[in-house]
């Protein structure tokens, strides 16, 4: 045999050794595209969640080797929270293999990708906020509004009120006001507000703020002539602390001020200095760091100098704790799937099975090393929220204190609004509803 052909042979050996490996490399890794924010206005709410959700997937990397050997990897594409560079990062990221599920923690990118997402058969996770009727799995099999959506948040506000009160039957006659941001995701508790204060005969006037919220002189003016017994606070960004420090100088009294779950982190209250001391605000996780699961991270992750935060100190916040939860929901989705279908690199329709049997309760939520940091999740084939369990947290003037039970949305007075809006939007859309938890695309 010449030294040429054994040459050719040892390269076509080589090559395809090395082309085995790589698609091995592939065949075992899961991806997540993430359309970040970490500079703009709302810089500080995107540098903390995508830092703790990247801080889990590296957890879980080091710790346990992936998912059943799945390795876990991710890349970003800075969005600056416009829709627009959202959509850019969907096209350019959509065609990597082994997409698992889309993160964009933005209202408007999130709706704007709601068609695409469906057609492409990969699941979008919306936590805390998007459509609130894409609760209903039966219309949006693809959106998952996991802990919980407006409505149920404005639910579990004023259950809360209601528990101040001594009882929803002492809402009656009482003043609430609403500021809200001048967005869409804003303006979307606006509808629901007016129903609850309809069944529980409270009067309510609900007050704009425009984007992004650094003067709200005129705003806080009406507040202080209305003498609102509460305010609810549904900013965003910078909007909070102006709020805060504004409700200050006309006299409105930080505790009766009820934050949304976008008005509820350090960065809404540090700024504001003393005038956020004794804030109430909703939260669907505890902030801190005493959790084992976040004592895993500082020590796994930041040990090993792979921690995504540059600040240290923010290492278990609000922003941090949220990211941390949304990557053990996503984590633990992937996981029931690999139980179903295999240990391997699953498809974006697997992955949103997996979804709709994510079902981690108390016990589960404990053995993740999670125990107070969230409470469960329920997640049905129709029920794409879970159970929409809340809590709400004071600021002490340098840490959030817990100062309620975890408390439950009245969902037999939410569902059937939430079915009128869905199949509404079927029927626009043509969308067909699905009767059971079946491949969607089948029924």
């Amino acid at each position: 045999m010449s030294m040429l052909r054994r040459l050719k042979m040892t390269m076509g050996a080589a090559l395809a050794v090395s082309l085995a490996s790589t698609l091995a490399v592939h065949a075992d890794e899961q991806f997540f595209p993430l359309q970040s924010y970490r500079v703009g206005p709302y810089a500080a709410g995107g540098t903390g969640f995508f830092g703790g959700f990247i801080d889990y997937l590296n957890l879980v990397n080091i710790r346990d080797g992936g998912i059943n050997g799945v390795k876990l990897t991710w890349d970003e594409g800075e969005t600056q929270y416009e829709v627009e560079r959202g959509i850019e990062v969907y096209e350019r990221l959509k065609s990597h293999p082994g997409i698992a599920a889309w993160n964009p923690l933005s209202v408007g990118i999130a709706y704007a990708m709601i068609d695409r997402i469906t057609k492409d058969r990969v699941p979008l996770i919306t936590i805390n906020h998007g459509r609130t009727d894409s609760t209903d799995g039966r219309v949006f099999p693809y959106v998952f509004p996991l802990l919980l959506n407006p409505y149920s948040e404005t639910s579990g506000i004023v259950n809360y009120i209601a528990s101040r009160e001594g009882g929803p039957d002492k809402l009656k006659g009482k003043k609430i006001v609403v500021l809200y941001h001048g967005s869409p995701y804003g303006k979307e508790t606006i509808p629901i507000y007016k129903l609850l204060a309809d069944k529980y005969a409270f009067s309510l006037e609900q007050i704009e703020v425009p984007h992004p919220g650094n003067e709200q002189q005129s705003q806080w003016l009406s507040i202080r002539r209305a003498k609102p017994d509460y305010v609810v606070l549904r900013g965003w960004g910078v909007m909070n602390p102006v709020a805060l420090k504004t409700a200050q100088k006309v006299g409105f009294p930080a505790d009766h001020i009820i934050g949304n779950v976008w008005s509820n982190s350090e960065e809404d209250v540090i700024p504001a200095g003393d005038a956020a001391k004794g804030y109430v605000a909703i939260t669907t996780q505890a902030s801190g760091s005493e959790y084992p699961v976040l004592q895993e991270v500082i020590k796994t992750v930041y040990g090993a100098n792979k921690g995504n935060l540059e600040d240290k100190k923010r290492i278990g916040s609000v922003y941090h704790n949220l990211g941390i939860v949304n990557g053990i929901l996503n984590v633990e989705a992937v996981r029931i799937a690999q139980a179903k279908f295999g240990k391997r690199t699953l498809t974006g329709d697997e992955v949103r099975w997996g979804f709709e049997h994510l079902q981690l309760d108390p016990a589960r939520v404990e053995a993740l090393g999670a125990k107070g940091l969230f409470h469960s999740i329920n997640v049905t084939w129709d029920n794409h929220e879970g159970d929409g369990r809340v809590t709400f947290q004071q600021w002490d003037g340098s840490k959030w204190k817990v100062v309620s039970d975890w408390i439950a949305p009245d969902w037999a007075f939410l569902r059937p609004i939430i079915e009128r809006s869905s199949t509404a939007y079927a029927k626009e859309h043509g969308i067909k509803v699905r009767t059971s938890g079946d491949d969607p695309v089948s029924q």
